[in-house]
């Protein structure tokens, strides 16, 4: 049985009672980056600060060594912000050294102490670390001055050692030589470079140790 006036009262009834209020939210969250790190909040309070040194400096790295095998071995820290390698512009191999920065101080600090005296992957030799002595911000390979002499005509018994004792016994710049390898056999290709300290000890050595004997041959 129907009921129409019933029905409408109730109908009229439901449109004079107010919906119940919307729940409302403060909103505590941030907007979503992907990937966020806390590491990296760190950085930029760091950064604001300028004052603490967290830059290492990274030694005798082989002419195969670039950023990616730095990576290899800090990477896992979960701590590092860049690495540079400071690579030869002739040959476009390294030059033996490279800066790596962490988020913070304390970070830096404990790769010096926990990985001084360890062997370098895929070497025989231990890492050789230091403070770097400046900011990586200040990094820049082309504002360094190239102090790099290209050396000609070596026997093919040259080492990298046999190159920097033979410059570094008559100039005390020398800070370190290269002999360049062929990677595919393995051998000297007959050239590499000496780096000096500054450009009078460059221009000193390109003159005086022209057509000098290294291993029983003129250079």
């Amino acid at each position: 049985m129907q009921y129409p006036q019933a029905t409408a009262a109730m109908v009229m009834l439901h449109q004079m009672v107010p919906p119940p209020p919307q729940p409302q939210y403060v909103r505590h969250f941030l907007p979503y980056h992907p990937s966020p790190s806390p590491q990296n909040h760190q950085h930029q309070a760091g950064t604001a600060a300028g004052e603490e040194n967290k830059t290492i400096w990274v030694g005798d790295l082989h002419y195969w060594m670039e950023e990616n095998y730095l990576h290899t071995c800090f990477g896992h820290t979960g701590e590092v912000v860049s690495i540079k390698v400071f690579c030869n512009k002739q040959i476009g191999w390294s030059e033996g050294y490279g800066f790596v920065e962490f988020y913070t101080r304390a970070a830096a600090e404990k790769v010096l102490q926990s990985f001084a005296g360890h062997i370098m992957p895929n070497t025989d030799q231990p890492f050789r670390l230091n403070w770097a002595s400046f900011s990586m911000d200040d990094r820049c390979a082309d504002v360094a001055p190239d102090h790099s002499i290209f050396v000609g005509d070596l026997a093919s018994d040259v080492t990298d050692a046999m190159l920097q004792e033979i410059f570094a016994s008559k100039y005390s710049s020398v800070e370190g030589a290269k002999v360049v390898i062929d990677a595919n056999t393995g051998r000297s290709k007959g050239y590499g470079f000496v780096r000096c300290g500054n450009d009078n000890g460059k221009m000193l050595a390109m003159t005086e140790m022209n057509g000098v004997f290294c291993s029983g041959r003129p250079m």
